[in-house]
């Protein structure tokens, strides 16, 4: 298996506060990997160094053996890394069909642009059926969708995820995490960061465990499922 991302040594810090503290791991190519912790850990600020939108203090970002630890964010979506962000960040006074064609404005090939529309239709096809509708008339579920729709739209080379399931109701959540399966099942590498550990380990082929800033913990997703730190610490016992 191939690595398409490596880090070495990432610490981002907050002023004075580190909130990663030197983290060093690496995704393969074709594989869901998943970042897991507590809330403030350094999970989302880790998705944050890897799409340009905060600097780390040191180490290095590798994509495809490019460092582009030091590129802005438009040149690292350039690149092929999209970030679906905690909170979905959808443009709630635009129609769902306008939030998804800005989710390909860094592309020029039209007829890809409208295959690209085209699966994400076929992935979700409730947006479809809303493609008119103002997207601040979604469902919170329906909301994730979009963002999720959106992201596709870039036609990325790796997909990241910040809390996909944060808000969502237990049925939307295993929704959401099965279409990550099989977005996943056509080959697009998938970084997860989420709260749910118990369901991000059940689908994702690597894990890592980050505590405090830092990585304590690095095995299979099945491995870290059943381990007893993570049972005890994560998973209720």
């Amino acid at each position: 298996m191939s690595v398409i991302l490596r880090v070495r040594d990432l610490a981002v810090a907050y002023g004075h506060i580190e909130a990663v503290k030197g983290i060093t791991f690496h995704l393969d190519s074709g594989e869901i990997t998943t970042l897991v912790g507590a809330n403030g850990a350094g999970k989302s600020t880790t998705l944050l160094a890897l799409s340009g939108l905060v600097r780390p203090v040191r180490g290095q970002i590798l994509f495809e053996d490019e460092d582009i630890t030091r590129l802005p964010p438009h040149e690292i979506v350039r690149r092929g890394i999209v970030q679906v962000a905690e909170g979905r960040a959808i443009l709630t006074t635009l129609t769902v069909r306008e939030n998804l064609d800005l989710g390909a404005y860094t592309r020029k090939d039209k007829s890809g642009i409208a295959n690209s529309l085209e699966q994400v239709f076929q992935l979700f096809p409730r947006l479809k059926d809303r493609a008119g509708q103002m997207a601040g008339n979604l469902s919170g579920g329906e909301q994730q969708m979009l963002a999720i729709g959106r992201a596709l739209m870039a036609k990325p080379r790796l997909l990241l995820l910040d809390e996909p399931s944060m808000g969502l109701a237990p049925v939307l959540a295993q929704e959401i995490f099965r279409t990550l399966k099989a977005i996943n099942q056509n080959g697009l590498p998938i970084f997860l960061v989420e709260q749910n550990v118990r369901q991000a380990l059940k689908i994702a082929r690597h894990g890592y465990v980050i505590e405090t800033g830092r990585i304590v913990l690095a095995d299979s997703g099945e491995n870290l499922l059943h381990d007893p730190a993570v049972i005890e610490a994560y998973l209720g016992g």
